[in-house]
């Protein structure tokens, strides 16, 4: 079955029914973490809302005013999940969020293009393309692409543009001998007859059941950002179609305003002025680590001369790592005396060290890692590792102070 999405791509807005609606759930990925949300999923006599396949995202838009989350294929139907339930037999307007819609259409396209011509310019077919939020990518069967032909492939697709070529969509029965002289990309595995095709005029034949644009001047223009290397070697073709195009421009001349403003020079002395930038870094990154190695010399020499010293010393410094500590443990003779020390900023986590006599270090280790809620391990008098919490390390100095304080 064909959609009404299908078969004019560029409907916004349709009239429909609501067969049928049973409850559902829908998984969802929000900030990184996966939940499961209640709803609806919601049939209708026909949709303008494209469900996802063939490479191609899924459409957003209203049924009324509900909105519409998600739309999926089961067999020749398509499946919209919603918030609120829809009475079967009610009479409906579908909207569909129309930007996200031409954008999935310029990507498609686009991708038809590139693969057609990198297949008759080279030789490189295409084994599969992902269509990204910001950026998409076509997997061409070649281990690399030259920047000479990524420069010739690029001009080749723009002049296709600029030749105002119609995209015209034609459905053939399964027996039909026509489907021999198509390339399958595209085709889902379940799919029935009549069979889709998207004929780029002269350039390329594809069986595809996603959304296009009726000419390739609706396009605008192509860029093709580079290549990367690929699975199994092959390579990734990353590109933009039409207004991800400018919306990259216009995010680029951005970026290079502000750093106009920060590095004080115009656009081709930037990486001059970043590479020096690091450099200095660098050196001040250099500089600070001898002065903190020192630091921590000083430290220790400065308890072991201290009349009062005891047997425990203790000392947290928000600039370190585990060699600062190291150099402290080491210099102060820890089969006497009990060390802790911490580095890193109080509300987020650190790093510990605990050092001194074996056994007692074995002791109080887990207790103080536990006391930290941190990650680590300990052997022969030291105990040290990562900390989510710098919260509790003034009970966890009490605890070792008053353990030294008891012993003979």
């Amino acid at each position: 079955m064909a959609f009404q999405c299908q078969r004019d791509c560029y409907m916004q807005e349709f009239p429909t029914s609501v067969v049928s609606c049973s409850p559902g759930e829908l998984k969802q990925e929000i900030n990184g973490k996966k939940i499961t949300v209640k709803g609806f999923n919601v049939k209708l006599q026909d949709t303008i809302l494209f469900p996802e396949g063939g490479g191609q995202p899924d459409d957003h838009g209203l049924i009324g005013d509900v909105p519409v989350v998600r739309v999926t294929r089961q067999g020749t139907e398509a499946v919209h999940f919603v918030a609120s339930a829809l009475e079967p037999g009610q009479e409906v307007l579908l909207k569909v969020d129309w930007e996200r819609r031409f954008d999935h259409m310029q990507q498609h396209s686009g991708q038809h293009l590139i693969s057609a011509l990198a297949e008759s310019m080279f030789g490189y077919n295409t084994t599969s393309w992902e269509m990204g939020r910001q950026r998409s990518n076509v997997e061409l069967d070649t281990p690399s692409l030259k920047p000479a032909q990524v420069e010739a492939l690029e001009a080749a697709v723009n002049e296709k543009i600029r030749a105002h070529i119609p995209v015209t969509v034609q459905n053939l029965s399964l027996d039909d001998h026509d489907l021999e002289k198509v390339r399958s990309r595209g085709l889902p595995d379940d799919a029935v007859g009549p069979i889709r095709i998207i004929d780029i005029e002269g350039v390329d034949a594809n069986m595809c059941c996603g959304t296009h644009v009726s000419n390739l001047s609706h396009l605008q223009v192509i860029k093709l950002l580079g290549s990367e290397k690929g699975k199994k070697n092959k390579t990734n073709l990353i590109f933009l179609v039409g207004d991800r195009v400018l919306k990259y421009a216009e995010k680029s001349f951005s970026v290079e305003r502000s750093l106009v403003s920060l590095l004080k020079t115009g656009p081709d002395g930037h990486i001059d002025a970043v590479d020096k930038i690091q450099k200095t870094v660098k050196a001040v990154q250099k500089s600070n680590l001898i002065l903190l190695r020192d630091m921590a010399i000083l430290v220790a020499q400065n308890f072991k001369l201290n009349p009062e010293k005891g047997n425990f010393f203790t000392l947290h410094k928000k600039e370190g790592d585990n060699e600062f500590m190291s150099i402290i443990a080491n210099e102060i003779a820890t089969e006497e005396t009990l060390v802790f020390l911490t580095v890193g900023e109080d509300k987020r986590p650190g790093l510990f060290l605990l050092a001194g006599p074996s056994q007692k270090v074995a002791d109080l280790g887990p207790r103080v890692l536990e006391m930290l809620q941190g990650k680590g391990a300990g052997k022969n008098g030291r105990f040290q590792g990562k900390i989510n919490s710098m919260a509790r390390r003034a009970e966890v100095e009490a605890l070792l102070l008053e353990h030294c304080k008891s012993e003979p």
